[in-house]
């Protein structure tokens, strides 16, 4: 069977995926997997599902709708991860800027445009009171190019999930100057509309197998100091994480949140004024042995 292409971030959102694939789980379901990191994130991943690179996309929920309204190939079929991310604030640590009020004027480091990084820079500056039309925005492609940008001063702010970036933080590389929770699920299951069809069964297979994979690792002995080997984090903070983090099983659509995202994005300009009517339903609803397109 030709294995199904999944993408994610090589973040710990996604760590049940690698212990699924390490004990080859996917395999022994009938169901092969080829798993590849995006450190590039949603923006890449969008990419790489519009090029056939990928048939499933674990992605930000608010980047995944995004592309869809403006008419990427892809629809949600599941929330991956429905706790909110936390976004947190970022400057150098030698920087002047000292909180938020500061931040006015900051070019700002971002993956790409239309990606997280991106459009919660937009979210939290007009919940701050900000024309986000008054936002510079800096290029980076993924974290190290953030890095990068705000060691040779060509950004001043960076927004990125807190966790990841707090080993950056507790090195005094980072210093994180305020957050940003996002109201509406982290994290987004996306499949390419032709796999659905064809492949509709093995997709809701290998996603079922990935949650079950989440549960144990909640329950896992020892949890928290395998995500603090493998990411980097310190104990204290992967336990904090892990404690808060919801993989939930189901597959229920979540309107009520899927609203807050595309109020969001209206708000920001990023739908470009169109006609909500001519706007694609983001979600599809996948159930055993049939596809029914879920509209509200």
């Amino acid at each position: 069977m030709k294995a199904l292409r999944v993408g994610g971030v090589p973040e710990h959102f996604n760590l049940p995926w690698r212990l699924a694939l390490e004990a080859g789980a996917f395999e022994a379901a009938g169901v092969p997997v080829r798993y590849t990191d995006y450190p590039g994130g949603t923006g890449a991943m969008a990419q790489a599902l519009a090029e056939g690179e990928l048939d499933l996309a674990l992605m930000l929920t608010e980047g995944a709708t995004l592309d869809i309204l403006r008419g990427g190939d892809h629809r949600l079929v599941k929330v991956w991860v429905s706790s909110p991310l936390v976004w947190g604030i970022h400057v150098p640590a030698g920087s002047g800027i000292r909180g938020t009020a500061g931040l006015a004027g900051g070019r700002i480091a971002i993956s790409r445009h239309g990606s997280g990084s991106h459009l919660i820079a937009v979210v939290d500056a007009q919940a701050r009171g900000r024309d986000p039309e008054s936002l510079e925005f800096v290029v980076v492609n993924d974290l190290e190019g953030a890095r990068a940008a705000l060691a040779e001063g060509r950004a001043e702010v960076f927004l990125w999930e807190r966790h990841m970036t707090q080993p950056l933080v507790d090195a005094g590389e980072f210093r994180r100057v305020g957050e940003r929770v996002v109201p509406w699920p982290a994290f987004v299951a996306s499949v390419r509309t032709r796999v659905i069809g064809r492949r509709g069964e093995e997709v809701r297979s290998v996603l079922d197998i990935a949650s079950r994979w989440a549960r144990r690792l909640k329950r896992r002995a020892g949890a928290a100091q395998e995500i603090s080997e493998r990411y980097g984090l310190e104990k204290a903070s992967a336990r904090s994480w892990l404690e808060t983090v919801h993989w939930p099983a189901g597959y229920r659509r979540p309107t009520s949140a899927l609203a807050r995202v595309h109020a969001a994005l209206r708000s920001q300009g990023a739908l470009d004024g169109r006609d909500p009517a001519s706007l694609p339903d983001p979600w599809v609803s996948i159930q055993l042995g049939r596809i029914t397109a879920s509209i509200t």
